[in-house]
């Protein structure tokens, strides 16, 4: 049974920082790229960092470039988004999620507030 289990979100205020932890398990998690992704009520869900197989290339959306890191543990079956300076335009739902085309799979999500 595929399993991605998000944690580490919260409320933050505007400059802090945040560390959101995705585990994984059910498939064979170092032969998938993973990406966060983040959602807004009323919009759809986007793309804010990537990170290769195994070779651990990264990319990130404009808006968050040089404030976050995304980072990969093949043997611990885990990635990492590190979020700092943090803005309010940062809140939302933060999904994490496994690609390997034809085949993706999501967590539930992880609410991340970012209000003074």
């Amino acid at each position: 049974q595929v399993q991605l289990v998000e944690s580490g979100g919260g409320l933050v205020r505007p400059g802090e920082s945040l560390k959101l932890s995705c585990a994984a398990s059910g498939f064979i998690f170092s032969s998938y790229a993973m990406r966060w992704y983040r959602q807004v009520p009323g919009k759809e869900r986007e793309l804010v960092a990537r990170i290769t197989k195994t070779t651990g290339v990264t990319n990130y959306d404009d808006s968050v470039k040089g404030r976050f890191t995304i980072s990969r543990d093949n043997a611990k079956k885990t990635v990492l988004l590190e979020m700092t300076d943090l803005k309010p335009e940062d809140t939302g739902v933060y999904f994490c999620s496994a690609y390997n085309y034809p085949n993706q799979f999501w967590g539930q999500g992880t609410q991340v507030t970012v209000s003074s």
